[in-house]
């Protein structure tokens, strides 16, 4: 995927990864709409950065995902580009009774968010010459994290969904891009943004920015901080890797 010319609609990107590519691609040359909940927040990236555009949408609920794909279809007909970038993490104990609330939020955000945002923009997306959609996975997608199973099954259901949507648009004009992003010092989860596990946003969002650029036909955006995660069964280490990851304080290993 280029970095420049491109209208770009990323829901999730009033902070953390979402907003820090977003600040980027715009910067790059790329017609950036943001999404989120909260209206005030998205008139302060507004006017913080000109030439940048927003809309409210929850991706939680249908109604006002399909309100704001109109919106966002009608107002910027070029759009070519979809990033399913909301998301939330939780830590859970399946050991007692009472998590399942949680989790169906969980994956109602993580998982049926993204698979609701493809269904309402692919129609679009399919007319125009080059068009991507880029998904969000998660280096817990391939190492478990022992505290947030459902937000790992998500990932990982991510990640699956990803390559077998790859499979099903190879003969349209639309690319699927994952991006696999590892511990990043966000507000993900309670004091990930102070871990020093955790690596700093500024340097996630340049690298990934860095790999659009040099490598334009990848598949997946991994930042080498990830692939300790990712390839850990590849390699042969995938007990360790485990232990390693379990071993860290559950606020720094998203």
């Amino acid at each position: 995927m280029r970095i420049n010319g491109n209208t770009i609609f990323i829901p999730g990107a009033t902070s953390g990864i979402g907003l820090a590519l977003a600040e980027r691609l715009h910067a790059a040359g790329s017609t950036v709409i943001v999404g989120g909940r909260r209206q005030e927040l998205l008139d302060e990236i507004v006017a913080r950065h000109p030439g940048m555009h927003a809309v409210r949408i929850d991706t939680t609920d249908v109604s006002s995902i399909d309100a704001a794909a109109k919106r966002v279809i009608a107002r910027h007909p070029d759009l070519n580009v979809l990033v399913a970038m909301a998301g939330i993490m939780r830590s859970e104990d399946w050991r007692t009774p009472g998590f399942a609330g949680s989790a169906e939020q969980i994956v109602t955000t993580n998982l049926l968010g993204p698979i609701r945002l493809i269904d309402a923009f692919v129609a679009h997306l399919q007319t125009r010459p080059d068009a991507t959609i880029m998904t969000v996975s998660s280096g817990l997608a391939f190492t478990p994290l022992r505290t947030t199973p459902t937000y790992n099954a998500t990932k990982a259901a991510i990640h699956m969904l990803s390559e077998s949507l790859r499979l099903q648009l190879s003969d349209t004009s639309v690319r699927v891009l994952e991006l696999v992003p590892p511990s990043v010092a966000t507000d993900l989860m309670p004091g990930q943004r102070e871990s020093s596990f955790a690596m700093p946003l500024d340097d996630f969002a340049d690298e990934v920015m860095t790999i659009l650029r040099e490598q334009p036909e990848a598949t997946e955006l991994q930042v080498e901080r990830v692939k300790l995660l990712r390839y850990g069964e590849a390699r042969g280490d995938y007990a360790e890797v485990v232990r390693t990851l379990n071993a860290i304080d559950v606020a720094s290993a998203v």
